[in-house]
């Protein structure tokens, strides 16, 4: 039975009582990087705590910070950089479970090109970036390795790449961004042999910062109505992403059955559930505060120009997991 629809009634055991509405605002198109929410609602996860969850897809003109803000949705997913940024600049956002332990974030390169060491082989180098919030994880990297980005034979220039792995097919650059569970795969399909690249995972490189986590505003956690609505929603989530990782083809075919835009191929979703199954491996949504602290350190280390410039006070909260959990 597919999941209730808007102003559907529940008949629960103490009478008839309406499905809470809570919308989800996604941090990019529908794809398996977003199945566990396409699972749990598929396999009637949120019906059974009592939601009625509205999934809105994302993409590259779509902030979820900004729809957050303007009460297009009650939870986004997003990258802690961009959230810890967005809040420094007065946005309250708070993080309140974290579904991905680990990144996923890499560049790739061409072994042709000569690199394989960062710390040496990137300078004079052109290193394709996505912006948006995506920036940041790689500005501090950088800077970290002593590199200006702004071109030059003692720094690197940025090519502000778009969400695609042409400028690495087309020679453009050295290295581009990608993620281990997406765009590699696009590299890998488009001819480029494994033995041919060169990858360097953030996390191998001290640098990787949280991705994919739910956030919401300061003033949704003063509601106590809406933070039992939220508990009800991380618990079935995180039931969705167990039960995708369990269940690759099944969670890959209920992406597609999403994904109206029809771009999507089974395989390649087949493909991303199971890298995206390495990411949340061993979480029950708690955020790990050393984690946290490292995604922090990482982007307060951007020398003059960090992408936050202080310790940030009541960006995350256990309070939903830890209720979640129990």
């Amino acid at each position: 039975m597919k999941p209730l629809m808007l102003g559907t009634i529940l008949v629960l055991a103490g009478g008839a009582v309406q499905a809470q509405e809570l919308t989800l605002q996604l941090k990019w198109v529908t794809q398996a990087q977003f199945a566990g929410y396409y699972v749990a609602k598929d396999k009637g996860f949120y019906e059974e705590e009592g939601l009625d969850v509205t999934i809105l897809p994302g993409g590259p003109d779509i902030a979820p910070t900004q729809v957050l803000a303007g009460g297009g949705a009650d939870v986004i997913v997003e990258w802690m950089p961009a959230a810890l940024a967005a809040r420094e600049k007065g946005l309250p956002l708070v993080n309140i479970a974290q579904p991905f332990k680990a990144s996923g974030m890499m560049l790739t390169c061409l072994k042709e090109s000569g690199i394989s060491d960062p710390k040496t082989d990137f300078k004079g180098k052109t290193l394709g970036v996505w912006f948006s919030g995506n920036e940041y994880p790689f500005l501090s990297w950088m800077s970290q390795l002593g590199l200006s980005t702004e071109g030059g034979p003692d720094g690197v220039t940025v090519l502000k790449q778009g969400f695609n792995v042409d400028p690495l097919l087309q020679k453009q650059a050295a290295c581009i961004s990608t993620m281990t569970y997406n765009e590699y795969g696009q590299v890998l399909d488009a001819g480029i042999a494994p033995e041919d690249l060169v990858t360097f995972k953030y996390e191998d490189q001290g640098v990787a910062t949280l991705e994919d986590g739910l956030y919401v505003l300061e003033s949704t956690l003063q509601d106590q109505a809406k933070v039992a609505d939220l508990v009800k929603f991380v618990r079935a989530s995180m039931k969705g992403w167990k039960y995708a990782e369990e269940n690759p083809q099944e969670a890959a075919e209920i992406v597609l059955e999403n994904d109206e835009t029809g771009a999507q191929t089974l395989d390649h979703q087949v493909r991303m559930v199971k890298e995206i199954g390495k990411l949340t491996a061993g979480s029950n949504g708690t955020l790990d505060e050393a984690d946290y602290q490292r995604t922090v350190d990482t982007l307060m280390a951007g020398g003059s120009d960090p992408v936050i410039s202080k310790t940030p006070e009541g960006a995350f909260t256990h309070d939903v997991t830890r209720q979640a959990v129990n």
